[in-house]
């Protein structure tokens, strides 16, 4: 096909191409109309505004390791509404997270603080006014390690589920709340799909907050997990944000310092318990035997026996002949005699 010819004021020329008409003598939807009104694209099928615009900043600090990185990821990947930032320095305060949390836009913190590297805190947190929940995490699963049969669709709203003693005490209620406006997800987000496919369980037993995420099976509403799981023990609650006034202390909450040091204290307790008893016995061994006294009755029942008549020897006894020096006499004998006989032929 041969090049079209450059015009000498612009670009070359090239010609229009007719819109095709449709079969019943209407335009096609390229084509303007008589009033020059362009073809408008059909409105989405759900006409629901985003109002609710909570963002949840999910971030830790410096020195975690790789399961609770793991763990962070996985919350992220369930959250849709969720952002991440940077790992934050072990020098800086708390309160700068607030300032963080405005440049990012975020009106929801859930903030990892790794102490030790073994202990591990998560702070859940309604920034800036409060309030905030300090929790120590225990018996961490991500989804890498559980492999579960469950699955659910990426950014999917799930629902939540509450033991029944949440609704009873007043600590537990403001941690229901909290736990709905953080992990929730919004409707009508642009970055969730509009399906309800899994649950997320919060139950209460033995004074801690197990968390699991099941998946909601169509054919027969069964459950099947899919993970992350871990357990919260709870510390403190505050009134403001990473800090303020104290609104509950947990009175069964005993620190990983603590228990530790109670776990030492017992295995030296059960070492020092075995070498009192190695000492114990050293000692009665050496303890001198207490002599009982004779008791009277037991001589009622023993016979005397017959006393022989002494007897009194004038003459010398033999020597007893030792056999083995008898043999080695005999011996020599034998050689003198087999010398003799020798010489003598």
């Amino acid at each position: 096909m041969a090049a079209a010819k450059r015009k000498r004021g612009g670009a070359a020329a090239r010609p229009r191409k007719r819109a095709r008409a449709a079969p019943n003598g209407s335009r096609s939807p390229a084509e303007p109309g008589p009033q020059g009104a362009e073809h408008s694209v059909p409105a989405p099928v759900s006409k629901g505004k985003w109002k609710n615009k909570e963002r949840v900043l999910i971030f830790s600090s410096r020195g975690i390791n790789f399961r609770t990185r793991h763990l962070m990821q996985d919350l992220r990947t369930l959250m849709p509404h969720s952002k991440a930032d940077t790992k934050m320095d072990r020098k800086d305060k708390l309160f700068v997270i607030n300032e963080v949390c405005e440049i990012k836009n975020c009106n929801k913190c859930i903030f990892f603080e790794a102490k030790k590297k073994q202990d591990l805190y998560m702070w859940l947190s309604n920034s800036p006014q409060g309030p905030s929940a300090k929790f120590l995490v225990q018996n961490i699963h991500t989804l890498a390690e559980l492999k579960m049969t469950g699955n659910c669709l990426k950014g999917s709203r799930p629902l939540l589920s509450f033991d029944p003693v949440f609704d009873k005490e007043p600590h537990y209620a403001l941690l229901k709340e909290l736990f709905i406006q953080i992990f929730s997800t919004p409707q009508y987000h642009p970055k969730s799909q509009p399906f309800v496919d899994h649950v997320f369980t919060f139950s209460i037993t033995d004074n801690r907050i197990w968390f699991r995420n099941y998946q909601i099976i169509e054919e027969d509403a069964t459950l099947v997990e899919i993970g992350p799981r871990f357990v919260l023990n709870l510390i403190k609650i505050f009134q403001g944000s990473f800090g303020g006034p104290t609104l509950y202390e947990n009175p069964h909450y005993q620190s990983p310092n603590m228990h530790r040091r109670l776990t030492r204290l017992a295995v030296a307790a059960k070492f020092k318990e075995k070498q009192q008893v190695k000492e114990l016995q050293k000692f009665r061994k050496k303890e001198e035997k207490i002599i009982i006294p004779e008791d009277p009755t037991e001589i009622v029942f023993e016979t005397p026996a017959a006393e022989k008549p002494l007897e009194i020897e004038l003459v010398k006894p033999e020597p007893k002949v030792n056999l083995k020096k008898k043999k080695k006499l005999f011996q020599r004998q034998r050689k003198m005699q087999k010398k003799l006989s020798r010489v003598g032929v």
